[in-house]
């Protein structure tokens, strides 16, 4: 098996964003057992709730719950694949001249697509584990350390490398700015969100002081960086793009603000929840509406705008339903998950717990219409995108010419 590069290209980093996007389908299959399976007791479901509502004599939950899981096992998967087979393209793409030349580029800032995926690595082991190791959660204090320091390591990881490309940009001004007409600058301010968002998972839910106090520190401390440059490199993107317009390569750079504003909402939604739960501070309703609201007021935004320039410059029939082939391409899903996400945390802690909107009445069926579409074509696209970049050919695992001395 190997990637099924275009002729004259060479590896890319942003090929991470394949393993991420199917980490992401399985955050979307995760979310009907979050908000729509019972799991009294427990902050997430767990292989009782999951195991209890399989053996239920509720159709729904039966067929919702065996969907959920099914869909949860398929894309881990592929998400695990998929980042072995970038781990193995990337060890070799290290010794090449392109990677050389990348590191000395706008285009270092690829790189962070290995972090951000790494922490998408570490969110699937938890659901994984939580959902199908009996008796996980039991020990579940035991296990919230190892999941900080997992992300804490990527965390350092993204770090090294973002300084990295900072201190070069800084020493040498080596930065084309007539080049920087996109959003892909902020692969870094993404990659902080998912680490920050990881973070905030411990703060939440640890029941000890102390791992959840820490949690939170750090969780505040790489969400504080995102923002930082992310008001840099907004500015300093549109500002080019408002000069020299935006490569049709690159036009679904402007989705990225989704996933980061989506990571951004539950980030804040979770430390809200670990100052209510271990610090004694008061949260209503009503504070979930508000959040969620604008999340989703500026995703909708973004939405809109990029759909609206990929569509004039003919992206979707180059890059999608066309022959031709880019790893940023990839960057299509995570929108689409992230828009999908952010929904269920309006529907449910806005809609639902303000009760402006009954669960399980009709109106709340009829909001997940749209939702359930927007991941059957997030998951199309995805698989479309599989079909014509990646060769199941028995051929050593990932063989690229310029990566071959």
């Amino acid at each position: 098996m190997r990637f099924n590069i275009q002729k004259g290209e060479t590896y890319s980093p942003l090929y991470f964003l394949a393993s991420l996007g199917a980490g992401g389908i399985v955050i979307s299959f995760f979310m009907y057992l979050m908000f729509m399976a019972p799991h009294e007791g427990s902050p997430i479901p767990q292989w009782g709730h999951v195991l209890a509502a399989v053996t239920s004599n509720n159709v729904y939950l039966q067929a919702l719950s065996v969907t959920a899981a099914i869909g949860i096992i398929l894309f881990a998967i592929m998400h695990f694949y998929l980042l072995t087979m970038n781990i193995i393209a990337y060890s070799l793409f290290k010794k090449t001249d392109d990677f050389t030349a990348l590191r000395n580029s706008n285009a270092e800032i690829q790189l962070m697509a290995i972090p951000l995926t790494l922490a998408m690595t570490v969110n699937v082991f938890l659901i994984l584990g939580s959902l199908f190791v009996p008796g996980l959660w039991s020990i579940i204090d035991w296990l919230f350390p190892v999941a900080f320091l997992a992300f804490l390591s990527v965390g350092i990881y993204a770090l090294k490398i973002f300084i990295g490309f900072l201190a070069r940009v800084l020493t040498s001004g080596n930065f084309d700015c007539s080049r920087n007409n996109n959003l892909s600058q902020m692969l870094a301010i993404f990659a902080f969100t998912m680490v920050a968002v990881g973070f905030s998972a411990p703060a939440a839910m640890s029941q000890d002081l102390f791992m959840s106090g820490i949690s939170l520190i750090f969780s505040i401390i790489f969400m504080s960086i995102a923002v930082l440059f992310a008001i840099t490199k907004f500015i300093l993107g549109f500002r080019s793009m408002f000069e020299h317009g935006i490569e049709t390569d690159n036009a679904v750079s402007l989705w990225i603000t989704i996933p980061i504003l989506t990571l951004i909402g539950i980030t804040l939604f979770r430390l809200s929840m670990a100052t209510h739960h271990n610090f004694g501070t008061h949260n209503d309703a009503i504070d979930g509406l508000t959040l969620f609201t604008a999340i989703g007021g500026l995703q909708l935004m973004f939405g809109i705008l990029g759909y609206v320039v990929m569509k004039h410059l003919g992206y979707f029939k180059k890059f999608v339903s066309g022959t031709a082939k880019s790893a940023s391409s990839y960057a299509l899903i995570c929108p689409g998950v992230a828009a999908y996400v952010v929904s269920f945390f309006f529907v449910h802690q806005g809609l639902v717990a303000t009760e402006m909107v009954e669960q399980f009445s009709i109106g709340y069926f009829v909001l997940f219409i749209p939702l359930v579409l927007l991941q059957m074509q997030t998951i199309r696209v995805l698989l479309k995108l599989n079909g014509k970049m990646i060769s199941f050919r028995k051929q050593p695992p990932i063989l690229v010419s310029k990566m071959v001395s």
